[in-house]
């Protein structure tokens, strides 16, 4: 190009529209676009972890949690061992970076262990699963209904009545019912999976289906693909320590399976797993120990078929391995009692297409130990609720607001033409259109859009456009 007039295209400094600003904006500013049609600043969040609350001041074990989206509210459930080990929930609200929690409700006036939960989108309750070992260790499920602060719970509902373990629930959106996958040790510890059907506070059951015929199936984790419109499950057999998946379809009240797939070779396969699905990459992420090192891997399913990615290894020994996909950060928080430290850690794990990438850990309890731990997105607040129990007398059980860390450059759409204040409407130079409104660039660059929402001639993923002067930009179309 000659001259200026080849550069600039017709009516360039008029392109700009009008947004309604989400904070307060500077003149000069550049802006992402949110999903609610508001411009706000580009920028990015640390991670960091809000004060720690008591849900529980004596021995909590066996914690799970899940999210309330109709009540905005995170519903705990727990073993509280200071009360005869009863099954115990609470409802949290979460509030900037702290939560506080309503009065405990016991729904198992009995010894209770290996809790897990789902809220179930289309009945608008939340089913936690348990064994009962005051009920000859029976697979058990009970749907609880939150007001305000509270919850309360309907009869108890065995779904299996042989000794269970390691229940994992997840709901099925397309079938608008729960698939519970367990352990059931009185029918030679084979996995096994079952449907719930949920009406006002009752829950009825299928028949039950094995996953792995003739396997010792333990450490069971769940996880729904609304693409595909199946579930995972994932297990350990401890037959031969070799890790598992298969895909899982239900069809009224009856499940079937694909092919099962190898996630971790003989003997390799450690204890606690999780599973995850990432909505941008659109695929589940599988969450295990190679010994004792936590690993992980993608899995996409294909009809019935799954097709896993690369394992990647972190360089962190842990148990109790909890994890949730958080929207805002485009990362699975993976929560852990971290073996090599003996705290209580947080690690971000990021998907690109198949490869999978271990962030920067954050240790959130450095005293001694955890012995329990879960972890659960509000979408609210877009905070990721982190549950634990201390790992020393008295096992107290408490949980904190982690915010992760995150950046929204990618959503880059142009640069304030004015200061706009918090809830009003100014203009934005958008792409094609010329800024006049910045400073200190080197006429002839190209400039890129920095994760603090600088500009900068440092590359980056997101372009900004070229310098025409010192105090303009013409942004790439």
């Amino acid at each position: 190009m000659s001259n200026l007039s080849e550069l600039l295209p017709a009516g360039a400094g008029a392109k700009s529209a009008d947004f309604v600003a989400s904070g307060t904006l500077g003149s000069g500013q550049t802006v992402t676009l949110r999903s609610d049609g508001k411009v706000e600043a580009v920028s990015e969040t640390s991670q960091s972890n809000g004060t720690a609350t008591a849900f529980e001041t004596d021995q909590a074990s066996s914690l799970t949690s899940c999210y309330d989206t109709v009540n905005d509210k995170v519903i705990i459930a727990y073993r509280d061992e200071g009360n005869s080990s009863y099954g115990t929930s609470r409802v949290g609200t979460v509030s900037g970076t702290s939560i506080s929690f309503g009065t405990p409700v016991i729904f198992n006036s009995g010894t209770t262990t290996f809790c897990d939960s789902a809220y179930d989108v289309n009945s608008g309750k939340t089913v936690i699963v348990y064994r009962d070992v005051s009920n000859s260790s029976r697979g058990t499920a009970v749907v609880g209904t939150v007001s305000g602060t509270s919850i309360s719970f309907g009869s108890e509902y065995v779904f299996n009545t042989g000794i269970t373990a390691d229940p994992a629930i997840v709901y099925d959106s397309n079938a608008q019912k729960v698939l519970i996958a367990y352990m059931d040790f009185s029918n030679t510890y084979q996995g096994t999976a079952v449907v719930g059907t949920v009406s006002g506070t009752t829950i009825s059951f299928g028949s039950e289906y094995l996953f792995n015929p003739g396997g010792y199936d333990e450490d069971i984790a769940c996880v729904y693909d609304p693409v595909a419109q199946k579930n995972i499950i994932l297990w350990r057999d401890a037959n031969t320590n070799v890790g598992k998946a298969i895909t899982a379809t239900i069809s009224g009240t009856t499940v079937s399976y694909g092919t099962a797939v190898t996630v971790e070779a003989a003997p390799n396969m450690g204890d606690f797993n999780a599973a995850t699905y990432d909505v941008q990459a659109g695929k589940s992420v599988l969450i295990f120990k190679v010994g004792n090192t936590i690993a992980a891997r993608t899995a996409e399913i294909s009809g019935t078929d799954i097709t896993l990615g690369s394992k990647a290894t972190s360089s962190f020994t842990g148990d109790y391995i909890r994890a949730d996909y958080s929207v805002v950060s485009n990362s699975h928080i993976i929560a852990f009692a971290n073996t090599s430290t003996a705290y209580g850690s947080t690690l971000p794990l990021s998907v690109s297409g198949s490869s999978l990438t271990f962030g920067t850990v954050n240790n959130f309890y450095t005293s001694a130990g955890v012995n329990a731990t879960n972890a659960t997105y509000d979408p609210d607040t877009e905070k990721t609720i982190i549950l634990y129990g201390e790992g020393a007398t008295p096992y107290a059980g408490y949980a904190f607001v982690y915010t992760a860390y995150s950046n929204n450059s990618a959503d880059f759409i142009g640069i304030t033409d004015q200061a706009i204040a918090d809830t009003a409407t100014g203009a934005v130079i958008v792409q094609g259109g010329v800024s006049d409104k910045v400073t200190g660039l080197t006429t002839g660059s190209d400039y890129y859009i920095q994760t603090d929402g600088s500009l900068s001639t440092t590359v980056s993923s997101v372009p900004a456009g070229r310098a025409l002067s010192s105090t303009s930009i013409l942004l790439e179309g």
